[in-house]
């Protein structure tokens, strides 16, 4: 399934799922990835750790240490990506850097070859995307995932969905990642982007960690990105699928 066609399809309000690769263990990504689908989450979001995180809070932070700690790398993330079977696509989070020391052409490669269907690189800017790297991750099938904020002008929040191909993902405030506000907060903002009427689907992410956060966030949107909760709930665990399905049962029990 192609990352658009969740959207086609959809029914109700979609989760997507963030996790570090190589956290908690170094060979917990298959692991997560299974017990994720027996869950039901509709989206799932692989993090590539990184030593300077740009917008993520503290306990995304400290599960890029650990995972880079454990000896995480790019090639291992395919190596086990490569194993999983499953039909939710994925998608991968990371910054410029790590993409570029790898290797664009090699990088789509892998992404294609394991079934990654989206890319969120915060840090490489629009225009630099257009004009050098556009037409290579979609020659590779990869959707390119923006973010807006509440401080990206209209007109640019308009440029962004006509060069979307799956989906815009909503950053719900300016802080980072986990930082706990209240995703109440962002309701102007949140309605304003509604209104606005786009033909790209949006999902809310920061500051979503409830099943009250996540079914206020879809009122305005697709569904919601839940990250800093789960990395959260699933540090000290001893059952990765048997926590894996209590997480997503308390986001999306009805």
């Amino acid at each position: 399934m192609i990352l658009k066609d969740v959207f086609k399809n959809q029914s109700k309000a979609l989760l997507n799922i963030y996790f570090t690769a190589g956290f908690p263990e170094i060979n917990s990504l298959p692991e997560l990835i299974n017990g994720l689908e027996k869950a039901g989450a509709d989206l799932i979001e692989i993090g590539m750790p990184y030593s300077d995180p740009i917008s993520d809070g503290p306990i995304i932070q400290g599960s890029n240490f650990i995972a880079i700690e454990n000896g995480i790398t790019t090639d291992l993330i395919f190596k086990q990506l490569a194993k999983c079977q499953t039909n939710i696509p994925l998608i991968m989070m990371g910054y410029f850097n790590a993409v570029f020391q790898y290797g664009l052409k090699r990088f789509c490669e892998n992404c294609k070859a394991t079934g990654v269907k989206g890319l969120i690189i915060p840090d490489l800017p629009m225009d630099e995307y257009r004009e050098k790297y556009q037409d290579l991750f979609e020659q590779y099938g990869i959707s390119f995932i923006f973010l807006v904020t509440p401080q990206t002008s209209e007109e640019r929040i308009r440029l962004i969905d006509q060069y979307s191909s799956a989906f815009i993902y909503v950053v719900s405030s300016a802080s980072t990642t986990g930082k706990g506000k209240d995703i109440r907060d962002a309701e102007p903002y949140l309605a304003r982007l509604k209104a606005m009427k786009l033909k790209t689907p949006l999902m809310v992410g920061f500051n979503v960690s409830t099943k009250s956060d996540f079914d206020f966030a879809s009122q305005y949107a697709s569904g919601a990105i839940i990250g800093s909760a789960f990395i959260k709930f699933i540090r000290d665990t001893k059952a990765i699928e048997a926590d894996t399905k209590l997480f997503v049962n308390s986001i999306k029990e009805s």
